[in-house]
């Protein structure tokens, strides 16, 4: 039963995956991510179901418009079998508990957000507030009201922390150093995974963010590179891996 409920969390995830990457790239555009159909961007043909299959579509179609030909980026299929992964890993983590919920909520607004900044290195409010007012009702459910109390804290707090290390990076570098949307993002991360851990995944992030932007810098020639996707990573591997400080402390005690 445990191969049959991975899958299933596996498909649906790979299925919400396929919308999320619709909203993450209509709502920083002011669109409906309902109105018009999933669509060609290039020849706005109205895709129809059997072009809507997660992963297999773009690989039945050789990665290209059915109608125009224009060649689909290997980051749809990429994005929806990363979700559908996540999904499949929260399952075999959780199990059938309400924390469940609260990890699906809270990956599947990291994965939005992800979408949002890759495109137009936008973090939008609209995603940040509905995800910190559903992991708000969530937690109030699932863990009583003191403790959602405690954890709204923890946020304002991990808000504070990115806002105070924004202030630093802009008088270092006499120019913006970071978006306020990773300021706001790191409120949900207080919340969720408490203040150590908040301050860890922004160093983890910088960790894993610096060959990939020396590559991107390399490539692209740009020295603009959001941060956002890398926050996310960072707090997906801390929550999934179920990372706490005393692990940290022994590990910097072996260390010494």
């Amino acid at each position: 039963m445990e191969i049959y409920y991975t899958t299933v969390f596996f498909l649906f995830g790979t299925i919400f995956g396929s919308f999320f990457n619709v909203v993450g790239s209509r709502i920083p555009n002011g669109e409906s991510i309902v109105n018009p159909p999933s669509h060609c961007t290039n020849c706005n043909h109205q895709l129809t179901w059997k072009e809507l299959i997660p992963i297999l579509s773009f690989l039945f179609q050789g990665g290209k418009c059915r109608q125009c030909k224009q060649t689909i980026s290997w980051f749809h299929p990429l994005y929806e079998f990363a979700t559908g992964l996540l999904f499949a890993l929260c399952y075999n983590i959780f199990g059938f508990q309400f924390e469940l919920i609260i990890a699906l909520t809270f990956l599947s607004v990291l994965m939005i957000l992800l979408v949002s900044d890759y495109y137009y290195m936008i973090l939008p409010d609209e995603v940040l507030i509905t995800g910190g007012v559903a992991l708000v009702i969530e937690l109030w459910i699932g863990h009583g009201f003191s403790d959602t109390v405690m954890a709204i804290g923890s946020g304002v707090v991990a808000f504070i922390i990115m806002y105070l290390i924004k202030l630093i990076g802009d008088f270092i570098f006499q120019k913006e150093s970071m978006g306020g949307g990773d300021i706001k993002l790191l409120f949900l991360f207080g919340m969720i995974l408490g203040i150590p851990l908040s301050v860890v995944s922004i160093f983890l992030a910088s960790f894993i963010a610096l060959p990939i932007s020396l590559i991107i810098l390399y490539q692209k020639k740009t020295n603009i590179i959001p941060f956002g996707p890398f926050l996310g990573m960072a707090a997906m591997i801390l929550y999934l891996t179920r990372f706490d400080m005393n692990t940290l402390i022994n590990i910097l005690n072996n260390i010494g």
